[in-house]
Formats: structure tokens, sequence, C-alpha cells
């Protein structure tokens, strides 16, 4: 029997992908007032986003112990093999969930979690990947190992547009020190060890973008490439075609975010993400900043936002 693969709904992979690669999906929740959708099953992207653009908020919660259970129990039926990629432990805790699940589920078939450490399209990545070499009929325990060897050669990078979003929320610590004059701001959060901080903080969007762009160009070990788009998917395409240059088109994905990460970042959040080959290191790095200190997701923390100079 082949390898089944299991992953949250931050991966924020296209409907389509999910489906051709045979990937089970458990769903993030995403709550508004008295109601709970489940991210990318009750309620559309564009739905989402339409109604945050109006003044609406929402929140997010992880999956259930239960959810993971289900999803373990209706694929035992079909493998003895589960490999289940999470998003990392550090940013929520839908990882402690997927354990609880396992051991709620009493499957008779071999369960492997993966604390990828990433999310969004660095997850994507992850995730296709693994469901690639499990429709090759890979051995669970090859996909494993290529998976934790592929963690650390996966680099994330997302653009706010605001950060309002952040700060409608109520999660951004210090925020009476942020307020003023930071609304038209554009910055650049990334991943590092599992756990998001400051990258950049940019002026205009256009500036953002060209260090999106840059980041990506710089490094020359590039296996796959993601964008991530909220709203907007013709700049995503857009990017693509500035990258074509430097990495074969077949090779760069687009998807659109989903609430599970955009009620955070909010509309016209962008997210690049890259996976580079095994053979070697790539030259991509992050602007990162003295001040590290991180925040979590569903429930944020960001302390001072130890930002790079603005550009």
């Amino acid at each position: 029997m082949s390898v089944k693969i299991v992953t949250d709904s931050t991966v924020d992979l296209l409907p389509e992908t999910i489906k051709e690669l045979g990937i089970t999906v458990v769903p993030v929740y995403v709550m508004s007032g008295n109601k709970t959708y489940r991210d990318g099953l009750d309620i559309s992207q564009t739905e989402i986003y339409n109604r945050m653009l109006e003044g609406e908020q929402f929140t997010t919660s992880q999956p259930t112990p239960a959810d993971f259970a289900n999803a373990y129990k209706t694929l035992s039926k079909e493998t003895d093999q589960i490999v289940s990629l999470i998003m990392g432990a550090k940013l929520s805790g839908t990882y402690n969930s997927a354990l609880q699940g396992r051991e709620l589920a009493q499957s008779s078939s071999n369960i492997e979690l993966i604390d990828t450490k990433a999310t969004s399209g660095a997850l994507g990545l992850l995730a296709t990947q693994a469901a690639e070499m499990a429709k090759m009929g890979e051995s669970a325990g090859n996909i494993i190992n290529s998976i934790k060897s592929y963690i650390p050669q996966v680099h994330i990078w997302a653009l706010l547009d605001t950060i309002k979003y952040v700060l409608k929320s109520g999660r951004l610590s210090s925020a009476s020190n942020l307020i003023s004059g930071v609304l038209s701001i554009r910055p650049m959060l990334t991943l590092r060890d599992g756990s998001l901080w400051p990258a950049s903080i940019h002026r205009t969007r256009n500036k953002g973008i060209e260090k999106l762009t840059e980041l990506v160009k710089n490094n020359r070990n590039l296996e796959a490439v993601q964008i991530v788009q909220s709203v907007d998917l013709a700049e995503a395409h857009g990017i693509k075609e500035k990258l074509a240059d430097f990495i074969d088109q077949s090779k760069i994905h687009i998807s659109q975010l989903g609430p599970a990460l955009g009620v955070h970042g909010g509309p016209g959040t962008l997210v690049v993400a890259i996976r580079e080959k095994l053979s070697g290191i790539g030259t991509a790095s992050p602007d990162e900043t003295e001040d590290k200190k991180s925040f979590k997701l569903p429930s944020i923390h960001l302390p001072k936002l130890g930002f790079s100079s603005l550009h």
C-alpha cells in the first residue's frame, strides 16, 4: 500500500494540486463573532478578504485532536503508513493537536508526524515533495528522511500590505508605541528555525516586491518556488515572469493564501517560499535583525518591531 500524506490547511496549495497528489488536509478554524468556519470548506478566501475589507474581524483556532484522529482513522482503511507534515510547533498548537490525534485514533497504521518548522508556501513545498515521493512508491522511511533533510533548505518571506490587521486583532504587544505612523509601512517577515521574525520594512509595495524577487534571484541552488497571494493572483504571475531567467517556469507554483494565515496578515499579503536542492546550500538569506523576538500563530505575540532599515 502506498504512503498517505496528511497536512493542515495552512499548506496553501491549490485544491487541484491537493486532489492530484492525494494529500489529506485537516482544516484550521476561522471564526467571526459566534460563527465558526472550516478553512477551505465552509467559506472561500475571497469572501473572507472581502468581509475583512468591510471591517469584519476574524480569528483562528487550530484543528482539534479529534479532527486529526478522524483523518488518520479514515486513511488507515487504505494504508498502513501515514506521514503527517504539520505547520511549525513554534507557530501554533496544531502540531500538539496532531500528536494527540494520533493517540486518539488508536490506529493500527504507522503514523509518523513531522514538525516542518514551516507554514504557507514553505509547508506547501515540503508537502508536495512528500506526496510526489509517495506517488512514486517511496517508503515512509525514505519520505521522512527526505523531508527532514529538506526542512533547512526551505525559506519563506511574507510581505504585508499593512500592519493594521495585526493591530486590529489586539494581539500585538506594545501597540501603543507602534500605532503612530506605522499603518502605511509594508513589513516583511521570515521564518527562522520555525519562528517568525521581522526581515525588512518598506515604504512602498513595489519596493517590497523588488526585495522578494531579489531574495529569490540571489539563490543559485533553487529547486522550486511557491508564490502565494491573498487576493491578486495577477501580481503573483507578474513575479513569476520576473523570475523566468533564474528558474524554469515549471518549477514556480502559484496559489492563494488561505484565511488561516490571511486573517492575520490581511488582504494583500504576499508570500514567497523557495526550496533549495539537497546537493548544496544556497545563498539566499532573509534580512535578519538584532532584535530576535518572535510571534506565534494563531495567538500572535509580536514585541518590538526590530525591522531593518526602511526601504
